[in-house]
């Protein structure tokens, strides 16, 4: 009894706790969740959005309906002529006598059908000429009213655009642009015929083709084991498959709740987005800003804002020049410019006008490309690598509560007691003092100016960005031997304009990036200012999104001294004017040795072995697939491809390195095949026992 009084009490809690009362909903909410649900109910009834689209659809359609109807009329007219001429001039008969070679034999039979159905054509149009006067004299005009519109009826669906339509054979395609908007199974020809699909399969529409700015959206679901990379990787062929310029074709991944890895969201514009002219910069618009906001940007094709994160990031804007690369750095430096707490280090190396305004507001700044301006620059990297290790030995100090973690807050950099302020160095043709040959001594080693900048330069890349310190360079020259590797690796924003070549584009925006459909070269000359941003961290356009082409803002010289303007004056209101812009032009105070000793690369420098060829052109092309956990095989196919490189002497040179060819499997269109190649492991081991590997690429496994 006891046992069971134990059992019946528990029984009850749980009934009471979870019971069909607590969980049971009113019958509005489950009508609610069928109507939602339900694939019976029209999509357009499912959404206030596609119901309005729906509408104006509708709208459309009606209007079009008269224009539409005398072409599908036409239409018909023609293809029930040429059905005609076909019949009457026994045209299968004759060709049927051509394939069997007996066409002399069967011309006097031919002839004779031929002539027999002229008479019965003429004698069916005299019956229908008579038959239309009776009716016409019985019955008046309605007759001729009622016979057309049933002609014409009948010709319109003899002439309707449909495949399998009867008579209809086509001589050249007519215009694409844009017919997949009315027609879907056109956008499934279209990922047919770039490839991105199979013959046999076809796309799953998610959202129908509406209309969002000044273009066509839709999303589709790719068939199972086709990836949305592959469609971004191959935007030009679908872009010719619907005959409009890649420019005007957006492909993006969508990702999150809603998406997975084979929806794709395509957007397209009527027109090249580029072609208008770009918009003033919305800081024109503002008193001040916040530094620890992103900053305006620019655009994208679709008319959306894309904002910039600067703060602990760094950022490299590479261009060939007249493409507007000093804009875009002037764009990143006038959100911190209006933001009173900041301080500003501006090298300007081009010595040009385009930054001369900002020495009203930099705590640092110089203009000039000799020899005495690139060893100012590197007393501004140690005084600033000197600047770091303060900051961090401060941060050891502050409670929990003012640096929660070891690195600036906003509150934190606002504090004057503190003196922690974002600071942004900004480097304007950076390859001038990265290539300067003068020679320096730091500790008793002997190293020219431009290696020991980029030794400063990489080490603030890496430890600067948590203790405030924001680095931007800008380059004409995007070259391997210009921007060491080591200091591209740690440069988290990449901002590439219009460039040479795709090696150049990579070089900026990281390796491989081409293979994912992002090349700067292919960008327009005639687009000033568009590039191709991978920002570090979220933006308007999405965290997930990898990389976006973006046109920046305008922002002319008088709007720049504007901007600069406001910058002092809101420095001179809060007590914040220091440096050069306050009249202080002495050098900083330096302890080279010292610095040598955190740098630590100048201390422990060696000379490393050069990487022979064509080893270093495969180490370039793998990039960040090299480290452990990148590719583990590379087709021998696809190096020769890539490096244009002729595959015999390619094999016996890598042989001599110590790279020997193997076979494995890979997955292609046509399947699984077994290929020659070489595995990544084999790569980096020659690599380390030559020692010619970066110790950050060399890292071991575990």
């Amino acid at each position: 009894m006891n046992g069971r009084e134990v059992v019946s009490a528990v029984l009850e809690g749980e009934f009471v706790n979870g019971g069909p009362s607590a969980r049971r909903r009113s019958w509005p909410q489950r009508l609610a969740d069928w109507w939602v649900r339900s694939p019976r109910v029209p999509a357009a009834l499912k959404s206030r959005r596609l119901a309005v689209q729906a509408v104006k659809d509708g709208v459309v359609a009606v209007l079009r309906s008269p224009v539409r109807f005398v072409g599908a009329v036409v239409r018909g007219l023609v293809v029930a002529v040429r059905w005609w001429r076909s019949w009457v001039r026994v045209a299968d008969y004759r060709a049927a006598a051509e394939q069997s070679e007996k066409l002399a034999d069967k011309f006097t039979d031919i002839r004779a059908l031929t002539l027999f159905r002229w008479k019965v054509t003429g004698a069916v149009l005299s019956l229908m000429a008579v038959v239309v006067v009776v009716l016409d004299l019985l019955y008046g005009n309605r007759v001729l009213w009622i016979g057309g519109g049933v002609l014409g009826v009948g010709l319109a669906v003899l002439g309707r655009r449909k495949d399998g339509s009867p008579g209809r054979k086509a001589v050249l395609s007519g215009p694409r642009t844009l017919t997949w908007t009315m027609d879907p199974q056109v956008l499934v020809d279209a990922f047919r015929d770039a490839k991105l699909i199979g013959k046999d399969e076809s796309l799953r529409l998610v959202e129908r083709a509406t209309r969002q700015g000044d273009g066509w959206a839709v999303t589709v679901d790719l068939p199972a084991t086709r990836k949305a990379a592959d469609a971004i990787k191959n935007r030009e062929a679908l872009a010719s498959a619907l005959a409009v310029d890649e420019v005007q074709l957006i492909v993006e991944r969508v990702r999150g709740n809603s998406g997975h890895a084979g929806r794709v969201a395509l957007w397209v514009s009527d027109e090249d987005p580029y072609g208008s002219p770009p918009q003033r910069t919305p800081l024109l618009d503002v008193e001040r800003w916040d530094a620890w906001r992103p900053v305006p940007f620019g655009r994208d094709a679709r008319q959306r804002r894309v904002d910039l994160p600067l703060v602990w990031t760094s950022l490299l804007v590479g261009a060939i020049p007249r493409q507007g690369k000093t804009f875009a750095a002037r764009l990143a430096a006038a959100g911190l410019i209006l933001d009173p707490h900041t301080r500003l280090y501006v090298a300007d190396f081009k010595a040009g006008k385009d930054w001369h305004a900002a020495a009203r507001v930099a705590h640092r700044f110089m203009t000039g490309d000799e020899s005495e301006h690139v060893l100012a620059l590197v007393d501004w990297l140690v005084e600033l690598v000197s600047e770091v290790q303060a900051r961090y030995r401060r941060m050891q100090e502050l409670d929990d509560l003012v640096c929660p973690e070891s690195k600036i807050t906003p509150a934190m950099s606002r504090d004057l007691s503190l003196d922690i302020p974002i600071t942004a160095i900004f480097v304007d043709e950076v390859q001038i003092p990265l290539e300067d040959r003068t020679p320096l001594e730091v500790q008793d080693k002997k190293l020219t100016a431009g290696e020991y900048a980029g030794e400063l330069l990489t080490w603030l890349a890496r430890k600067g960005p948590a203790a405030g310190i924001v680095l931007v360079l800008a380059t004409q020259r995007p070259d391997s031997k210009t921007i060491p590797s080591n200091l591209r690796a740690v440069l988290g924003s990449r901002f590439a304009l219009r460039v040479m070549d795709w090696r150049d584009s990579n070089i900026v925006l990281g390796e491989q990036m081409n293979t994912r459909g992002y090349d700067s070269s292919r960008l327009l000359a005639t687009h000033k200012g568009v590039g191709i941003l991978r920002p570090d961290g979220e933006t308007t356009a999405g965290a997930d999104v990898l990389a976006t082409t973006v046109r920046t803002y305008y922002m002319p010289n008088e709007d720049w001294r504007t901007i600069c303007t406001r910058g002092r004056a809101l420095r001179e209101a809060e007590g914040t004017l220091t440096g050069h812009a306050a009249g202080q032009h002495d050098r900083p105070m330096l302890d080279r040795v010292a610095v040598a000793r955190v740098v630590g690369s100048v201390a422990e420098r060696t000379e490393e072995p050069e990487v022979p060829e064509p080893l270093a052109s495969v180490v370039a092309y793998l990039g960040d697939d090299l480290e452990p956990g990148g590719r583990e095989f590379v087709p021998t196919a696809e190096l020769v491809t890539a490096l244009e490189v002729e595959p015999t002497a390619f094999g016996l040179r890598m042989g001599e390195l110590g790279c020997r060819p193997t076979r494995d499997r890979i997955t292609t269109e046509d399947g699984v095949k077994q290929v020659r190649g070489y595995l990544v492991a084999d790569i980096r081991a020659t690599l380390r026992e030559g020692s010619v590997l970066d110790a950050e690429v060399v890292e071991d496994d575990g």
